[in-house]
């Protein structure tokens, strides 16, 4: 197999998880957009006027108080009567968003239709405006619309390349987990490629400086053994020539005794004359 090919199964074994993870996730993402229902928003605006003027300052103040106002039940109650919604319904519907350097509150209404959220939209900015100029002699300012909501022309959820974006990254994030978690598992395995041959056997170790290698002889057992037999027999040798030398020592080599044991006799000795008389007799018994 060449060096390519077997490069390439080697990166398909290692990283299969996110190059199937990937590809899932994406479509899974698309299927979602498929499948979920669009939803629909479009602005309506009203704008603040001060009353007198060179108070723009107290007006934009009045937008930042009004503006958490649209979604009170006081301003949603006479909206849900005008667009057939409960106000629990307007309450997730609508919400109202003020900028810090305008006196102006911009009213965000959605819908599953673009003609439900324009009319939302323009139903509560129309109670909040009703709402406000009930005390405009107290406060100073008043409340008109600037812009009523326009119907948009595309939903904006479900957006197709988001979800397919996000699919694919929470495929990405999975397959690495699973990658991560093979390679824990598999920590020490080596990494042989597909049609190798079996591993080799790693080579011995070399003697440190100063060693030589000890070479196994054959036949070491069986020489054990016949020195060991050949040391058993020396040693009854020795034995056997000790008692004999002993023997033919006579009285004289006799041991001396130990302390605590009786003194043996000494043998008689013969003397010369008995010696004279029995080399006599020798000759005579061998002629019969």
């Amino acid at each position: 197999m060449t060096t390519p090919r077997r490069s390439a199964r080697r990166l398909v074994r290692r990283w299969w998880p996110v190059a199937l993870a990937v590809p899932l996730g994406a479509a899974a993402g698309a299927g979602y957009a498929v499948v979920s229902p669009p939803s629909y928003a479009t602005n309506a605006y009203v704008l603040v006027v001060p009353q007198n003027p060179g108070e723009a300052a107290t007006a934009t103040n009045f937008a930042q108080a009004y503006g958490r106002l649209a979604g009170q039940p006081q301003v949603l109650a006479v909206a849900a009567a005008e667009t057939g919604h409960t106000r629990a319904e307007l309450e997730e519907l609508v919400h109202g968003t003020t900028s810090p350097d305008a006196p102006m509150i911009e009213i965000t209404g959605t819908g599953t239709r673009a003609q439900e959220a324009a009319r939302t939209a323009d139903a509560v900015a129309r109670s909040l405006v009703s709402f406000a100029n009930t005390s405009s002699k107290d406060t100073n300012v008043r409340l008109v619309t600037l812009a009523p909501a326009a119907a948009p022309d595309k939903p904006t959820t479900p957006s197709g390349k988001l979800d397919v974006a996000v699919g694919g990254a929470a495929g990405l994030l999975l397959g690495a987990l699973v990658m991560m978690t093979r390679r824990r598992d598999g920590a020490g395995a080596p990494d042989t490629a597909e049609g190798a041959g079996p591993a080799e056997a790693p080579p011995p170790p070399r003697p440190r400086t100063g060693e030589q290698p000890v070479e196994a002889v054959p036949g070491t057992e069986a020489d054990a053994e016949t020195a060991g037999a050949k040391a058993d027999a020396a040693k009854a040798d020795a034995k056997t020539g000790g008692t004999t030398a002993a023997a033919e020592a006579g009285p004289e080599a006799a041991p001396e005794p130990t302390a605590g044991q009786p003194a043996r006799e000494p043998a008689p000795k013969k003397t010369a004359a008995k010696r004279t008389a029995a080399k006599e007799k020798t000759p005579a018994g061998s002629a019969r």
